[in-house]
């Protein structure tokens, strides 16, 4: 059902955690099976994200999409950072079965809330962000 490398995330989350004074910390959830993510980051004056680190409350699934989406957004810069999506978090995890679908989804959402913070921080505009959702619905999983 789960591939490896889910399995091994979740048994072994990397970047558990989080970052004091954070550059940004993003938080979503999804009301209806309870999964909520926080992602914190740390970004240098270059607009590299130095760290990442998560906490999440939720299923196994969520929790190895968490780890992943730190893994993925370190050393890349914050529009790099901006274009990693859930199917970029489900590949590099070797797929997700389709009813946790919606936990890379909060994974994505996760990085921009964390992005969207930081630029509310910053006073600046990141080119093809936009406000994040708070809740992550399922039916906006998988498109028609």
């Amino acid at each position: 059902m789960y591939s490896e490398k889910v399995m091994d995330h979740f048994q072994n989350p990397r970047n558990v955690g989080e970052i004091e004074h954070a550059s940004g910390v993003g938080t979503v959830g999804n009301a209806k099976c309870g999964d909520i993510m926080r992602i914190y980051l740390d970004i240098d004056e270059n607009q590299v994200i130095r760290d990442a680190k998560f906490k999440t409350f939720g299923c196994g699934a969520a929790i190895a999409t968490s780890s992943m989406a730190t893994e993925l957004v370190k050393g890349k810069t914050v529009q790099e950072a901006l274009a990693i999506t859930n199917k970029a978090v489900m590949e590099a995890l070797d797929g997700l079965p389709p009813v946790k679908v919606h936990c890379s989804l909060l994974a994505e959402e996760a990085i921009h809330a964390s992005l969207w913070d930081y630029a509310q921080k910053n006073h600046i505009t990141i080119e093809g962000l936009e406000e994040p959702k708070k809740d992550i619905h399922e039916e906006e999983e998988l498109p028609e």
